[in-house]
């Protein structure tokens, strides 16, 4: 059992084994170390964000590219469709979007 119930001042209270504390210090100490990795990475990203805009590359269009570097070429197209339908229904672009293929839409019927 990882922790003993107390009862003190009339409410409910819960007491860990020391080894339970032990367990959670280590935790929580490691968590505090992984997010100060994380803010250094920040900051090592940050710099090459400034680093590429420096030698005249447009910073926005990089984080652009690492974001669709991340998904799939199925998931790019799909965004991309979803996003040519809500910039046309909001008057943003004169091309119609395309629409699906309807020999697999009949084929389904």
């Amino acid at each position: 059992m990882r922790h003993l119930r107390l009862t003190q001042w009339g409410i409910s209270m819960t007491a860990l084994q020391v080894s339970a504390q032990k367990q959670l210090r280590q935790l929580v100490e490691q968590i505090e170390r992984l997010e100060e990795e994380k803010k250094a990475l920040a900051g090592d990203i940050r710099d090459k964000y400034l680093e590429a805009k420096a030698v005249g590359f447009d910073a926005k269009a990089l984080r652009k590219i690492v974001s669709l570097r991340k998904k799939s070429q199925t998931d790019r197209q799909e965004e991309e469709a979803i996003l040519a339908v809500y910039m046309h229904a909001l008057g943003m672009s004169d091309e119609a979007p395309e629409q699906p293929e309807r020999e697999v839409m009949d084929a389904a019927e």
